[in-house]
C-alpha cells in the first residue's frame, strides 16, 4: 500500500496488494450482505482495476478496515467512482481521498450513482459534498440479488461533483414539509410527495428505504415508482437535484439553460 493521509487517527491509503484487496472485497460483501464467496467486487476485479490505472482506497481505524472505495478514469478530464462504503463519520475522509487522487491526475469532475430513495446518501452527496444530481436512471442495473437491494427495482441518480469548486456550507436545507409550495403529488403513505413553487420542485423520500423494503416490499416499490415519476418529469423540464433536507425532502432546481 502506498503512503496516505492520516486525520484524527484515521488513515486512508490506496491498496494494491492481494491481501489488502481481498480485505476490501470482504468489506463490500459485508456492507451489501452477500456471501464472502460472492462479493459485489471480487479481489481479482479490484486488482485489475488498480492495474489499469484506477484507485482502490481503504480507510483504516488503527489497523481495522473501516471503509473503501473504487474509482476509475473517465473521458474529458473526468473520473467515475464505482463504489464507496465507510462507517459513519468516515465518508468525507474517503471521498476527499478520491478527490485528491483525481485532481492529481488533472480531473475536474467525478461522477457516481446512488439509490435516490436513500435519503441519508442523498444528503451526504448533495448537501455535504456539493455534488449535483444530473441524471435519473430507471432500473439501471436490472434485478439485483444482494441483501440490500433484493426485490426492488434498481433506480439510480447520477451525481456530478465539480472537483474544482470550493465546498459550500453544510446546511442542506432544514425546512420541514418540503419548504412550502403547492402539493402536486401524494405519497404512498398518504402524505405530500412533491411540492412546487416558482423556483423549485421538492420531493420527499421514505425515512429508511432499506428498512421499508425489508418490512413491506410492495410499499417500497410504490415509493420507487412515485419518486421516479416526479424526477423524470422534472428532469425533462431541466431541473437537477441540488439539495436534501434533514427531514427527507429533495430540492430540485431548474438549470439556467432551461430557465
Amino acid at each position: 500500500m502506498t503512503a496516505g493521509m492520516t486525520i484524527t487517527g484515521v488513515t486512508v491509503r490506496t491498496v494494491h496488494d492481494v491481501a489488502g484487496l481481498a480485505a476490501v472485497a470482504d468489506h463490500f460483501s459485508d456492507v451489501w450482505q452477500t456471501p464472502r464467496t460472492a462479493p459485489p467486487y471480487p479481489a481479482e476485479v479490484l486488482r485489475s482495476l488498480a492495474h489499469a490505472g484506477g484507485a482502490v482506497h481503504a480507510v483504516y481505524a488503527g489497523q481495522r478496515l473501516a471503509g473503501a472505495s473504487v474509482a476509475v478514469l473517465g473521458p474529458e478530464r473526468g473520473t467515475y467512482s464505482l463504489v464507496a462504503a465507510a462507517e459513519q463519520g468516515l465518508g468525507p475522509i474517503l471521498k476527499l481521498a478520491q478527490r485528491d487522487w483525481a485532481v492529481a491526475l488533472g480531473a475536474r469532475t467525478m461522477r457516481w450513482t446512488f439509490d435516490p430513495l436513500a435519503g441519508r446518501n442523498a444528503r451526504f452527496n448533495l448537501a455535504k459534498l456539493g455534488a449535483v444530481g444530473t441524471e435519473y436512471l430507471a432500473d439501471f442495473y436490472g434485478p439485483m440479488a444482494d441483501g440490500v437491494n433484493d426485490g426492488d427495482e434498481s433506480d439510480r441518480l447520477t451525481v456530478t461533483w465539480d472537483l474544482t469548486a470550493p465546498p459550500g456550507p453544510y446546511d442542506g436545507g432544514g425546512e420541514g414539509d418540503g419548504g412550502g409550495g403547492a402539493v402536486f403529488r401524494t405519497a404512498p403513505d398518504g402524505g405530500p410527495l412533491a411540492r412546487r413553487d416558482d423556483r423549485y420542485v421538492r420531493c420527499r423520500v421514505p425515512e429508511d428505504v432499506v428498512a421499508l423494503r425489508a418490512a413491506d416490499p410492495a410499499l417500497a416499490l410504490r415509493w420507487r415508482h412515485a419518486v421516479r415519476e416526479v424526477f423524470l418529469e422534472a428532469f425533462v423540464e431541466g431541473f437537477r437535484a441540488t439539495g436534501m433536507s434533514r427531514d427527507g425532502w429533495y430540492t430540485l432546481t431548474r438549470t439556467e439553460e432551461a430557465a
